[in-house]
């Protein structure tokens, strides 16, 4: 009788749980983000432990980066070769991070969640400019011209951002979009609507190098991964779509907000923990 109670509350948790994946999921395509700063929280909240609602987190945003990264390549909106020279150091350190996160334990891993999305959402808040910097020819500075777009991306911060981007949101069952946007838009010049679509490219690969890290580690619960997976994609398809429709203004707001939001979340739950 106590294990079909419990099972009877998982699955009204999840009932209440999954649409709330599909509205995030939304939002997070069209901001190109992953959203596992919500994610996680939620799915902790709802009865799963943290490592491994970090997992199910990874799981969620690489089906929903998938869904975007195919819709946003579909309208010219993905640079990949910003992606695959800036990404790769990303992907490693995310497995690493996955991989190890066992050794710190679940309440840290939210504090350092808090501090990072605190970090990402006072840089999004600054002003930005969607102009071409400067051209500089230096080593370290690769000169990239995408349809009609000219930028110039400093790879000496570029990388290393990304690689520690990477080992930390392994770590912590997020994407590291919130990191690559910013990056993108800020150091790189990237127009926001491109750097959107780029970073869903970019946040599928990390999640998904994530995921494995942390499944190798044992932390997989497939009953709720799988239907969150689902919830995601659908939130994807419609986030991607009003992207494309909405002024890259309009978006970079909707992208601080959402940012500021989540890390006042974060804050509030790691204090409560």
């Amino acid at each position: 009788v106590i294990g079909s109670t419990g099972q009877a509350w998982m699955i009204v948790r999840m009932l209440i749980l999954l649409p709330v994946i599909l509205l995030l999921a939304a939002v997070m395509t069209m901001t190109g983000r992953g959203g596992g700063n919500f994610y996680v929280p939620l799915l902790v909240a709802a009865g799963q432990p943290m490592h491994e609602a970090a997992t199910t987190g990874q799981l969620i945003l690489v089906a929903a980066a998938l869904t975007g990264m195919l819709i946003f390549h579909k309208h010219k909106k993905v640079d990949w070769k910003l992606a695959l020279v800036i990404d790769p150091p990303t992907d490693i350190m995310a497995f690493v991070g996955g991989y190890f996160s066992y050794l710190v334990s679940g309440v840290a891993l939210k504090f350092i969640l808090s501090g990072l999305l605190l970090v990402a959402a006072f840089c999004m808040l600054l002003k930005v400019h969607e102009r071409p910097i400067a051209d500089r020819r230096r080593v370290g500075f690769w000169r990239r011209t995408f349809g009609d777009n000219q930028y110039v991306v400093n790879l000496w911060l570029a990388i290393p951002i990304t690689a520690a981007t990477g080992l930390a949101a392994g770590a912590v069952g997020i994407s590291g979009g919130s990191f690559k946007v910013p990056l993108m838009v800020l150091l790189c010049g990237v127009p926001m609507d491109v750097a959107v679509g780029t970073s869903s490219a970019m946040v599928a690969v990390t999640a998904l190098m994530g995921f494995l890290g942390h499944s190798t580690a044992g932390h997989f619960d497939w009953q709720w991964a799988v239907p969150a997976a689902c919830f995601a994609v659908a939130g994807s398809i419609i986030g991607a779509r009003q992207a494309l429709k909405t002024r890259p203004k309009a978006l970079k707001t909707v992208f601080a907000l959402t940012t500021l939001g989540a890390a006042i979340f974060m804050v509030i739950n790691a204090l409560l923990s």
